[in-house]
């Protein structure tokens, strides 16, 4: 790196001229060697990274799922022995928790302290699912241990009814398997896992987001503030879901992955938009496949088809044509979701995703101009079946360097068996950490300053000093009242006479009709009247009396 280089004797001069070099791709999901539903996929560790190397990918990040018997310590050094002699490039492990216990969490805080694993992989399906209260618990030791928890997300319960509703109305066929798990019952989970990621503050990284909605659940929660990071596929870019109406039974399983293919031909373009606004960080390829005969295990029973499809040596090819190519995307962007964005959310940045004095020399010289048509018959990997048969791609890597070599030359494979190391993704990258650190330095309660937590220290002194006043006072009042208690049991009893409530009147009181209350003889009651309506009153009734008196009164010298 550098200018005015002194060239050693004898070093090959590769000329990039027209050509943009770039550094290697990252695919951060691959199933290589992955026993899943009763059988293994095809495609080893040396087959893989070989198809990987060929499209243009320079390091793998596969996952270590353990078996029921397995502890995940023992999980992960079986996948060290299985892929440490096999691997064509370098390589790091995430590792999947699929049952929840106090082992469990000693075994992560030992892989990531011990063996270089970053990252644990939950599942919201399949019989090894995860419920909430086990996934907050995963979340927080992953946020103890400065890992990243990466989750399948689709509502299992409600893929499992579907599943059983379709299979009793007679649907078998490959067609079930998008009917049993629709758009929505993967972005109800999206959005539900990035809601528990939120609360507990844990970095979240969703893998493969296939629909539409599924991405804007992630888009939403990104916008609210949530740390979370969303992968899709060169699958959902590259094909769609009416494969699964397809007249050929092995045509249509061939496309069956989880979550599905999505039968709206528009996904495809929606998710690379997604990818170029950064709406999606990533794009992975979910390599995980079994050939037609594997695939026929479900031939009566679209449940039981093994769920996996191509990808590894394709999907740098896949988004160049359908991103680059097409004008949605441009060539740095293109780096960014296929190799820089990986590296800095795995921790393997700078080391890997960039070129650069001190990077690993994972590089890529990329053809922008040379096509190619996707075939099965042509492709690297061990797979029988391809996804992509039959698409034309226009840019190729015509060089692949890993780690200084020349993997690929001039599109000719020369992968090296074994060539590869397992690269330790160490906690608490900064380019996730950082995030997570700056949320919970937002203060959640009110600031108050100095001067008014003062005055209210001393408001609450004063307040506690009033009520243990208060409290001394009572203290003395209860102890006077004791004394006095004990003077009036000394002395001789003195019966009191227990009060009376009943008036007492005296004997010239009278009733009257009108008010019928008391009234001593001789006072005139100014609101009696003999006027009545009440037929029950006994008292005699007086007659009305018309008395013509002359002008001036009446007089007593009887003039009249």
């Amino acid at each position: 790196m550098g200018r005015n280089l002194i060239i050693p004797g004898g070093t090959r001069t590769i000329d990039a001229r027209g050509k943009y070099v770039m550094p290697g791709g990252i695919d951060p999901h691959t199933h290589f060697e992955f026993e899943f539903m009763g059988t293994k996929t095809v495609d080893d560790f040396y087959q893989g990274t070989k198809a990987a190397v060929a499209g243009g990918t320079t390091m793998i990040i596969d996952f270590v799922i353990p078996r029921t018997d397995e502890s995940l310590v023992e999980a992960y050094e079986r996948y060290r022995q299985m892929a440490d002699q096999k691997v064509c490039c370098d390589y790091a492990l995430h590792v999947a928790v699929t049952s929840w216990s106090p082992k469990v969490k000693e075994d992560m805080a030992t892989l990531v302290k011990d063996h270089g694993v970053g990252s644990f992989k939950m599942f919201m399906v399949y019989t090894f699912m995860l419920r909430d209260p086990e996934l907050i618990e995963t979340f927080k030791a992953c946020k103890e241990l400065g890992a990243i928890a990466m989750v399948h997300a689709e509502n299992g319960d409600l893929v499992a009814e579907n599943t059983k509703k379709l299979l009793a109305a007679g649907v078998t066929g490959p067609e079930g398997h998008e009917m049993s798990r629709p758009e929505e019952v993967e972005a109800e989970a999206v959005n539900r896992v990035c809601v528990i990621a939120n609360q507990v503050n844990c970095p979240l990284y969703i893998v493969h987001v296939m629909s539409r909605s599924a991405a804007e659940q992630v888009e939403n929660a990104r916008k609210r503030g949530v740390c979370v990071f969303g992968e899709t596929l060169a699958a959902a870019i590259g094909t769609d879901g009416t494969n699964y109406l397809h007249k050929c039974w092995r045509h249509a399983a061939g496309h069956i992955l989880s979550p599905p293919l999505r039968p709206d031909p528009d996904t495809p373009r929606v998710l690379v938009n997604s990818l170029a606004k950064d709406n999606l960080q990533v794009i992975g390829s979910d390599n995980c496949t079994f050939n037609t005969e594997q695939k026929a295990l479900g031939k009566d029973d679209f449940s039981k088809i093994p769920n996996g499809v191509n990808g590894v040596e394709d999907r740098m090819a896949v988004l160049w044509e359908k991103g680059v190519h097409a004008g949605i995307m441009d060539p740095t962007r293109f780096v960014a979701v296929t190799s820089t964005n990986a590296a800095k959310i795995f921790n393997l940045y700078p080391r890997k995703g960039v070129i650069a004095v001190g990077s690993d020399a994972d590089i890529v010289v990329w053809d922008p101009n040379r096509k190619r048509t996707i075939s099965a018959q042509t492709h690297v990997q061990a797979v029988d079946f391809n996804i992509f048969e039959g698409m034309e791609v226009t840019g190729v890597p015509e060089y692949v360097i890993v780690n200084g070599r020349v993997c690929v030359d001039e599109c000719e494979v020369k992968a090296i068996h074994g060539f590869g190391k397992y690269i330790n993704a160490d906690p608490f990258g900064s380019y996730v950490y950082d995030m997570i650190n700056d949320k919970e330095k937002i203060p959640r309660g009110v600031a108050r300053t100095e001067a008014e937590a003062k005055r209210f220290a001393e408001e609450d002194a004063a307040i506690a000093k009033a009520k243990e006043a208060a409290k001394a006072a009572a203290t003395a009042a209860a102890a006077a009242r004791a004394n006095l208690n004990g003077s009036i049991h000394d002395s001789p009893k003195i019966k009191l006479k227990a009060p009376t409530c009943i008036p007492t009147l005296p004997e010239s009181a009278v009733m009257t009709p009108s008010t019928k209350g008391p009234r001593l003889e001789g006072q005139r009651n100014l609101q009696d009247s003999t006027f009545s309506i009440s037929e029950d009153v006994e008292e005699a009734r007086r007659a009305c009396i018309r008395v013509n008196n002359p002008p001036g009164g009446r007089s007593a010298g009887g003039f009249w």
